[in-house]
């Protein structure tokens, strides 16, 4: 059977940084994150009962062998679950090629997990399914709840994700600057435990997470925008006081978080910035600043600048990659 599922990358507001169970890639907290409607990842699958190897296909190419090992951990687990001892097709392609820490790692294993468990008349329930791309990529976790999603470290033994209740007259937009980068992201999250910031950040994060679900809720552009960037600056001092001492921001980076602040300061344009683990970077701010925001980028150099609103949960489409 073959199934073509559609999922949206993640910005994180509070963000996961590191694992407290590697293998099972559980995190030491719950972190917070937002869904990008304007970036996708399309995945087919096809469940094949000839098939005894699977065959993977990402954006043109056969994943290296980091990439490999996770996806075949995530199809491994569904054909356990499903009794299926066949093999899968797969051919999985992101909207944007360009750019480090947008977020397809998350999309990409939310699609795979959706496309793959309907493609074995898998029915699982959204928990157990949260569970299941975890193993692939945990932010995957909340790109399958959709919209606003908490990502839980531990509930009730339990680690999984789940949208959270947002405002329905929420005034919120999204404007991405990719940012290229060849750092593996992985290495970052390996290293928490070294810096001397990790046991301040846990002391912390609690807090943050449960001052951005209020924010979300009430609607709060600017509270959410306050508290991606504080948590943006938190991770990223983690990052670089690590053992080997990762700075992931590029030239380009800087280059845009300083023009950020500057409009905020000197032209009282609302707007914060929020970097996941990578060099790129989101503006959070109200809908009547996104086209002057992205106006300002492009005015800058940047060729590619996207504008985004709040995207919703994975679906399903007819229209396969083959």
């Amino acid at each position: 059977m073959k199934v073509t599922a559609v999922a949206h990358p993640i910005q994180g507001l509070v963000k996961y940084h590191g694992l407290r169970n590697s293998r099972q890639r559980i995190p030491f907290h719950d972190s917070v994150s937002v869904c990008v409607e304007a970036l996708r990842t399309t995945t087919t699958v096809e469940a094949l009962r000839g098939l005894r190897r699977n065959e993977v296909s990402v954006n043109g190419r056969v994943p290296d062998l980091r990439e490999g090992e996770r996806v075949e951990v995530v199809l491994g687990r569904l054909k356990e679950l499903a009794g299926f001892l066949g093999g899968f097709r797969v051919v999985s392609e992101n909207s944007l090629k360009a750019g480090k820490g947008l977020g397809f790692s998350a999309s990409g294993f939310a699609a795979l997990g959706l496309a793959a468990s309907k493609a074995l008349d898998c029915e699982l329930d959204a928990v157990s399914l949260s569970e299941v791309v975890r193993l692939g990529a945990g932010s995957s976790t909340r790109s399958l709840a959709g919209g606003f999603a908490i990502w839980y470290a531990d509930k009730g033994g339990r680690s999984f994700a789940e949208r959270l209740r947002a405002s329905v007259d929420m005034d919120f937009s999204m404007v991405i600057v990719p940012v290229r980068s060849d750092v593996k992201t992985d290495e970052a999250h390996a290293e928490v435990l070294s810096s001397c910031l990790f046991r301040a950040r846990l002391r912390r994060v609690g807090g943050l997470v449960e001052a951005m679900k209020r924010a979300v809720r009430e609607g709060d552009t600017a509270a959410i925008g306050r508290l991606a960037e504080e948590d943006t600056l938190n991770l990223h001092a983690i990052t670089m006081t690590g053992k080997s001492r990762m700075v992931l921001w590029e030239p380009d980076t800087v280059r845009v978080l300083k023009e950020v602040v500057r409009m905020r300061e000197e032209e009282g344009v609302l707007a914060w910035y929020s970097m996941d683990t990578g060099p790129s970077v989101f503006v959070n701010t109200f809908k009547e600043n996104a086209g002057r925001v992205a106006g300002r980028f492009r005015e800058m150099g940047f060729e590619k600048v996207i504008v985004s609103r709040v995207g919703g949960k994975p679906f399903l489409t007819e229209k396969h990659l083959f």
